[in-house]
């Protein structure tokens, strides 16, 4: 019997609030230290909808196209700006680990709304963050490739309970219908395996810090180059109308429409003994001569 092949790529139709931009910007390839980091707005980046012609709803985020719009006052200089979109870091911390009270087998982290920033409260909803991911940092390094994804979140509160030895109490958590400031996340994987009961998946510990990221995209990098000439200025230098002034041997290069697009001064020197030396061109910048129209000229 065939087996049937089945795709698992997603276009994504997220908003511009779940895309963090990252700017890096260096003056050269050659140049790999005196680079500069930035963060652009994400406002920069907006969706396309889905209109008669797609088949979609008007409303409807047309998944995978978004158009990227580059401020000039960023973008002024020639170089290489390489532009990396990765959904956004939500740092943290952990306030707690711990059980819940109906249920001890399921362990999860909770997490102080309070700790969390003000632009990202509106996530950390029951069942708002399903699906995010949670990475580790130890001190102020991130553990390198370690991450766990949350597949339960709900409000919750602290339940003190006896212990089995009567003596003192644990805290454990219960769920609660009400807007808490505690959040229980259940997380995979954290169950230990059949074949070795007491190895419990690590999950995190108290206070430590964490990283909540969303799986909407992959990040992806898109390079810009600012560079003085593109295909068409070398262009129009190559196979642009051009004249040249016998009588003050000024060169003019005409763009596709015929202005002017630069001017040179051409002449020659040469020694005591009046033998040529060389062949000079130079640019004569701002200093335009305006009488060489090309229209004028060849008419």
């Amino acid at each position: 019997m065939a087996l049937g092949n089945y795709g698992t790529v997603r276009l994504a139709d997220c908003s511009n609030t779940d895309i963090e931009i990252i700017l890096h910007y260096t003056p050269s390839r050659d140049d790999t230290e005196n680079f500069e980091l930035s963060r652009l707005e994400s406002s920069l980046i907006t969706p396309y909808f889905n209109n008669d012609s797609t088949g979609g709803f008007t409303s409807e985020v047309l998944g995978g196209l978004y158009n990227l719009n580059l401020p000039t006052d960023t973008f002024n200089r020639l170089g290489i700006y390489t532009l990396m979109l990765r959904p956004p870091q939500i740092r943290t911390s952990i306030a707690a680990c711990g059980v819940l009270a109906a249920l001890p087998n399921v362990k999860g982290i909770i997490v102080d709304l309070d700790n969390v920033p003000a632009e990202y409260l509106y996530k950390f909803v029951p069942q708002g963050l399903v699906g995010y991911r949670i990475e580790y940092l130890n001190g102020q390094e991130k553990v390198p490739n370690f991450f766990r994804i949350i597949t339960s979140a709900f409000y919750c509160t602290p339940v003190y309970t006896n212990t089995s030895n009567s003596i003192g109490q644990t805290i454990r958590y219960s769920y609660t219908d009400t807007t808490s400031n505690l959040l229980f996340l259940t997380l995979t994987p954290s169950a230990s395996g059949t074949n070795n009961p007491t190895a419990t998946p690590y999950i995190g510990i108290e206070g430590q810090q964490i990283i909540i990221t969303h799986t909407f995209f992959n990040p992806t990098m898109v390079e810009v180059e600012m560079v003085e000439h593109d295909a068409n200025t070398l262009a129009i230098a190559l196979y642009g109308n051009q004249t040249k002034s016998i009588e003050d041997g000024i060169y003019t290069i005409y763009d596709s429409d015929n202005n002017i697009y630069r001017q040179y001064n051409l002449y020659e020197i040469r020694n005591q003994f009046n033998e040529l030396l060389y062949e000079v061109r130079r640019d004569r910048g701002n200093n335009i001569d305006f009488t060489k129209n090309f229209e004028q000229i060849s008419t």
